[in-house]
């Protein structure tokens, strides 16, 4: 769950018995031990053929690691998950603070994710210790540049913990979503957000995106938005993951809704009803990318498209994510000149 929305952004990545992966639209994350990435890249070829068969690309999984790694399988460990990488996943570490993962470990491997340990979370609201291993991960996290997520959630003290060290991402029993997608829990209001820093990156709010291949057909795209809500945008890309499209939520199903929409469209192309990506990359300061969704007046409020050093999707920023960092601490803002 997005803390700064209510919105759920990725579920649960589950097999069934026979191997095959049930998949939901959205984002998946997927608990893995260290021991497996560890056993070689034969011991991950089921998860990719699950994905092949769900036609779902790995872009589209977090792998969350867990799990102890010895001093002499560090230097495997970076060569597996720089091959995993490479595969296109999203990797991040889970219970960091109490796991035997050394923290220059998750530094080195530039993670997307960073989940604190539950135990800390747990003990957090009345144990000063456990407050204080769990902020060291999140600065961690900030200066890589991954996201923070805190795992298991059960009440209102342990979100408002949470929220007060930074955590951008949550999970647990308290935060269970509606029918809408959206999360009936008090999540605090800005003066309860650290502190903004100068300077912040697109690839520190980026979330991941749902994508289609630039095939498919626009009925695909209607059951994407159709299952999940919280689902803002699609993009549509090629077969190296480069984005060629972007269907927006609103105008898109509007189309489809509309007199004979469905008929037209349905079993046509989705990219006919899309428009040209709005692409930064990941390096793209927060100011400069408010000033690229601003050129298009028409488009002011559609999801911005990320990309890495080869132009590849690596996941999407929502504009009102943008307005949230620039807004809420105006002052350090007013002087920054930003080029182009």
């Amino acid at each position: 769950m997005d803390l700064d929305t209510g919105s759920v952004i990725a579920r649960p990545a589950m097999l069934d018995p026979s191997g095959n992966l049930r998949a939901a639209p959205l984002p998946m994350v997927l608990d893995v031990p260290v021991q497996v990435v560890l056993s070689g890249a034969g011991a991950m070829a089921p998860l990719h053929e699950a994905l092949r068969r769900a036609g779902r690309h790995p872009r589209e999984l977090i792998l969350l690691l867990s799990g102890p790694c010895a001093p002499q399988e560090r230097r495997l460990l970076r060569v597996a998950l720089d091959g995993l990488r490479a595969h296109g996943y999203l990797l991040g570490f889970g219970g960091a603070g109490t796991e035997h993962v050394p923290l220059d470990l998750i530094a080195d491997a530039s993670p997307y994710l960073v989940g604190i340990a539950p135990e800390l979370i747990a003990r957090a609201p009345r144990d000063h210790r456990a407050v204080a291993a769990a902020r060291a991960v999140v600065t961690l996290a900030r200066g890589v540049g991954a996201h923070v997520l805190a795992p298991a959630i059960e009440d209102e003290a342990q979100l408002a913990a949470a929220r007060s060290w930074g955590a951008r991402m949550a999970t647990g029993p308290l935060l269970s979503p509606g029918p809408d997608g959206l999360v009936r829990v008090p999540l605090g209001t800005a003066d309860d957000q650290p502190e903004a820093t100068l300077g912040p990156r697109v690839q520190e709010l980026l979330l991941p995106a749902v994508t289609l291949p630039e095939a498919a057909k626009a009925e695909q795209a209607v059951e994407a938005f159709g299952r999940e809500p919280t689902i803002t945008s699609v993009v549509l890309v090629d077969e190296y993951q480069r984005p060629l499209g972007s269907l927006d939520r609103g105008r898109f199903l509007l189309s489809i809704a509309s007199r004979y929409g469905h008929a037209l469209y349905g079993s046509k192309p989705a990219r006919r009803l899309a428009d040209p990506p709005r692409t930064v990359p990941r390096t793209t300061p927060a100011v400069a990318a408010m000033q690229a969704a601003g050129r298009d007046t028409g488009r002011v409020y559609d999801d911005l498209v990320v990309t890495d050093e080869v132009n590849r999707c690596l996941g999407i920023v929502r504009i009102s994510d943008l307005i949230r960092q620039v807004t809420t601490r105006p002052a350090l803002w007013a002087d920054r000149r930003v080029p182009g």
